[in-house]
């Protein structure tokens, strides 16, 4: 663990066993980057409650604390390009520009393991996907993270301010 990623208030998984989480792990409540879990929380939230800029800016903002070629980074830079894909889908009716954003995002998710920091990335890496053939496989679509589909909270909506 890093010091600089550390964050003992983030809370555990709900369910599940994600990767990046060991329950002996001592530090960050068993998160091997607490503040990346954070940002997950908040992230995954605002994007389900269709605030895209916003959790843009909670991935973008981690993203800065790993290095180029760590699992991290291109979890984080992967999630980036959802966010904007889907903003650009939805607020500009840009799907040549979500498509570009979405293939871009699949590159990075691609060797990201399957349950990352709680999020499914097998169901967002399909999403993508179906979402390339067709744009409307975005409609009623939220992410996973701990089995549920979490929406934006205060919380969540303070914590984005906070970044700026």
């Amino acid at each position: 663990m890093d010091d600089h990623t550390r964050d003992d208030a983030v809370a555990p998984p709900t369910t599940g066993d994600p990767t990046g989480w060991r329950p002996t792990r001592g530090a960050s409540n068993g998160w091997e980057h607490g503040t990346l879990r954070r940002a997950v929380v908040h992230g995954v939230a605002l994007y389900n409650a269709g605030e895209f800029h916003d959790a843009h800016d909670c991935f973008e903002d981690e993203w800065y604390n790993y290095g180029s070629g760590t699992t991290e980074s291109a979890f984080c830079h992967g999630m980036v390009q959802v966010a904007a894909g889907a903003y650009k889908h939805f607020d500009f009716e840009d799907d040549g520009g979500m498509r570009s954003l979405f293939e871009t995002a699949r590159r990075y998710l691609r060797d990201v393991p399957d349950d990352y920091y709680g999020v499914s990335v097998r169901d967002v890496r399909a999403t993508l996907a179906d979402a390339l053939e067709d744009p409307d496989a975005l409609a009623d679509w939220r992410i996973e993270l701990d089995g549920r589909r979490p929406v934006a909270d205060e919380f969540d909506f303070e914590y984005a301010e906070s970044l700026e």
